[in-house]
C-alpha cells in the first residue's frame, strides 16, 4: 500500500506489507502482525533517489489494524519520539551535558522530560518560548505551576 508525502524538500513514498505467516515461528510474546516498510525518497533539489527498508512487529492483529493503520502507527511513533528528543536536545543541549557519573545522566534526563511534559500539559504550543519566559523569573515558575498559596494569575499561556 503506497503512501506519498512531501516533507523538507523531498518526496517520500512508503509501502507496507503485513503478514501473520511467521507468527508461530517467532519467539516473541504477543505477536499480532509482522510488517515490512519500504521508503523511497526522492530529493527535490538533487533528484537523487534512496530506498530504505525496515521490518517490525506489532501486537495488533489483522482484526484490529489494517496495513494502512499499522503504517500510520509506525509513522506516528517516530514523530512523537523525535519531537520529545528534539525539544530536550535543543532547549537543554542535552547531548553536550557533562553529567556523567552514577545515576546523574538518567536523573537529569527524567527531570528534563518531566519539565517538558509539565509545560505541554498546560496546553503550551511553543515549549521553547515558555521555557525562556520561565527561566528569567523564579516567581513566575511558581505562579505558573500554582505552587504557592499566593500565586498570581498569569495572563500568558
Amino acid at each position: 500500500m503506497p503512501v506519498d508525502g512531501l516533507d523538507h524538500g523531498r518526496v517520500e513514498t512508503r509501502r507496507i506489507w503485513v503478514s501473520t505467516a511467521l507468527n508461530e515461528y517467532l519467539d516473541f510474546p504477543h505477536v499480532g502482525l509482522i510488517f515490512k516498510v519500504e521508503r523511497t525518497t526522492c530529493h527535490k533539489k538533487s533528484k537523487r533517489e534512496t530506498c530504505d527498508v525496515a521490518y517490525g512487529i506489532t501486537s495488533k492483529t489483522p482484526a484490529h489494524a489494517s496495513a494502512k493503520e499499522v503504517l500510520r502507527d509506525n509513522r506516528k511513533h517516530w514523530s512523537i519520539e523525535n519531537s520529545c528528543h528534539y525539544i530536550i536536545d535543543w532547549n537543554y543541549d542535552e547531548d553536550r551535558s557533562r553529567i556523567r557519573k552514577g545515576y546523574g545522566p538518567e536523573n537529569m534526563t527524567r527531570l528534563r522530560r518531566f519539565s517538558v511534559g509539565l509545560i505541554k500539559s498546560k496546553g503550551v504550543k511553543n515549549v521553547a518560548q515558555k521555557m525562556r519566559q520561565l527561566t528569567r523569573n523564579t516567581r513566575m515558575v511558581l505562579d505558573y505551576l500554582k505552587m504557592t498559596a499566593n500565586s498570581q494569575p498569569l495572563s500568558m499561556t
